[in-house]
């Protein structure tokens, strides 16, 4: 059990270390760098994978690899469906968020992909309000993806361990 625990914090220190750093990046850039979020794939895969068989549950594999393809798949579909809506970077990034999402259940990648849109727009209406910017400003979405993640990670963590 304590190998699934050290899995576990291992992805979750990675998540936290490339939320960081993706946050602090796509803020001064609007851009999600592939060299960082490609390689999440197999490293968050691998850990939540092994965390997930070593606790003796081999069938959260299914919600791991399932959070992965929905989040990306429903991403790519925005991003598709307008033009300059959602950029790359963000429909890549969503895959390993579903990963990490999906490690604690299809609950937790709902409420995990639906609070980034809230934090989102939250923040979107604060600026349109205040008029520090139009309707037409783009707004970096990475790190309110990752917050709204981190946002139905932690409770889920702390759900586990009660």
């Amino acid at each position: 059990m304590w190998l699934a625990v050290a899995a576990e914090i291992a992805a979750l220190t990675a998540l936290a270390v490339w939320s960081v750093a993706l946050t602090i990046i796509d803020v001064r850039t609007h851009r999600l760098p592939d060299r960082l979020v490609l390689p999440a794939y197999p490293i968050a895969a691998a850990l939540l994978g092994s965390a997930a068989v070593l606790r003796g549950e081999p069938e959260r594999l299914l919600t791991i690899g399932g959070g992965a393809l929905a989040l990306f798949a429903f991403y790519l579909a925005l991003r598709l469906a307008r033009a300059g809506g959602m950029g790359g970077g963000d429909v890549k990034l969503a895959g390993v968020l579903g990963l990490f999402l999906g490690a604690f259940g299809w609950e937790t990648v709902l409420f995990g992909a639906l609070a980034g849109f809230v934090f989102g727009g939250v923040y979107a209406t604060v600026l349109l309000l205040t008029r520090r910017a139009s309707r037409t400003h783009a707004v970096a979405f990475g790190p309110w993806m990752l917050l709204g993640a981190w946002a139905a990670v932690i409770p889920a963590i702390v759900a586990r361990a009660g």
